[in-house]
């Protein structure tokens, strides 16, 4: 690819390791509110779109109720689950160095991708930040990835997306943006492969030697 001004990632399983705790919160919101449990596959196919929706269309009439029991446990458990991605923050600070500019495009509450961020030492080195609440659809849609482009001044084309999920692929090329996907957050690299990103990276090396070459 060539050089992007301007490189947005997704949250979860992306910039930080949330994986384990979004799972054990699904497991957890399932059997405290009596329904079957899941595996973890099935699980982890529901991260990437705002949280609400999914369990509604799930378990419908349940959604909202589900909704708190998951973000109770969620925010209870959220600095001790979550972990830094190794080399992450390294290779922000070299975009940075590199006169790239980076945002988040995530579909939690801005407030939550905060306080992650903050866990895993990368607040400061955010330019935007669209969260669930900025935008009225949300991924697959390229809604908040425009609204993120909008904010920066840029042109989409200026932008590269990267995320761990379909979702964030198909948002990114309806978006106009170039798309990658990495293999070390919720999605396979199956699944991912056929989404048909434009990149498919394994580390955060290969992530790195793309997006500065």
């Amino acid at each position: 690819m060539s050089l992007r001004p301007v490189a947005l990632f997704d949250f979860d399983g992306t910039l930080a390791d949330t994986i384990p705790l979004i799972v054990q919160s699904f497991h957890h919101t399932l059997a405290t509110s009596g329904l079957p449990a899941v595996d973890d596959v099935e699980a982890r196919s529901w991260i990437g779109r705002p949280l609400q929706p999914v369990l509604e269309e799930r378990y419908p009439g349940r959604g909202a109720e589900l909704t708190a029991t998951y973000r109770d446990w969620n925010l209870a458990k959220h600095d001790e689950l979550i972990e830094s991605v190794p080399g992450m923050s390294e290779l922000l600070t070299a975009l940075t160095d590199g006169g790239i500019r980076l945002g988040v495009v995530s579909s939690k509450k801005a407030e939550t991708v905060r306080q992650g961020l903050r866990v895993v030492g990368l607040a400061d080195q955010i330019d935007v930040l669209a969260g669930m609440d900025e935008t009225p659809r949300h991924k697959p849609d390229p809604q908040p990835l425009l609204y993120a482009a909008e904010r920066l001044g840029v042109a989409p084309s200026d932008c590269v997306y990267i995320g761990d999920a379909d979702v964030d692929v198909l948002a990114a090329r309806a978006a106009g943006m170039y798309a990658i996907a990495v293999t070390w957050g919720a999605g396979t690299a199956e699944v991912l492969r056929g989404s048909e990103p434009d990149a498919l990276v394994d580390s955060v090396d290969e992530l790195r030697d793309l997006l500065l070459h």
